[in-house]
């Protein structure tokens, strides 16, 4: 007895297991594949390098790094290590970092701003990577020193680790999310009468 799309649909959709539906809206981003050749004796042997970078565009972000004889493995590799790496980052009002952050890997250098809205992602390459996929929709970011994707991955990563939103400041202080936000206002109505 043949079985109509309806059976099937229903078998393939009982059959999945539920980490593939909980990694169906994980966005995957391919930073950079390095070749590498190893000279052996009967000629060279080439090999592949990927860094990807995974987020669910909601605050969580992760990369990684695999290696392989051909492209397909190498970045399948990558994704497995980059979703078990997640990392969860505070974003204001789910569009733009809480305060500014630095961060440093090796001589690569960055650094991260937070952005009023409409602003979009101003970063290059493997920075706006991470912050597309963390779902930042306003920052400004700039890259110093070394170019080195990798680099650049891991410093931006060190300044995501740095975040703190207010609540986490406050519960850290012993002191109510009013007070420490309150002083950010303070501080800005302070300088303009300073300027004035």
């Amino acid at each position: 007895m043949a079985r109509g799309p309806e059976q099937r649909d229903r078998r393939e959709r009982r059959d999945r297991n539920p980490e593939e539906r909980a990694d169906s809206d994980i966005v995957e981003k391919l930073v950079y594949i390095n070749r590498v050749a190893a000279t052996v004796k009967g000629g060279r042997r080439f090999s592949f390098a990927a860094l990807m970078v995974v987020g669910d565009q909601k605050g969580r972000v992760g990369f990684g790094h695999g290696k392989a004889r051909e492209v397909p493995e190498a970045i399948r590799k990558a994704t497995e290590e980059a979703k078990k790496s997640m990392i969860r980052v505070p974003l204001r009002e789910s569009r733009t970092l809480h305060h500014d952050g630095h961060g440093r890997w090796g001589a690569g250098k960055i650094m991260m701003r937070a952005a009023p809205p409409g602003t979009g992602i101003i970063a290059g390459g493997p920075m706006r990577a991470v912050l597309e996929a963390l779902g930042v929709q306003d920052v400004v970011g700039k890259r110093m020193g070394s170019s080195n994707p990798y680099n650049m991955v891991r410093a931006t990563f060190e300044a995501l680790k740095q975040q703190a939103s207010p609540r986490q400041v406050a519960a850290k202080r012993g002191k109510k999310v009013a007070d420490i936000v309150g002083r950010r206002s303070d501080a800005a109505s302070g300088e303009a009468a300073a300027e004035a």
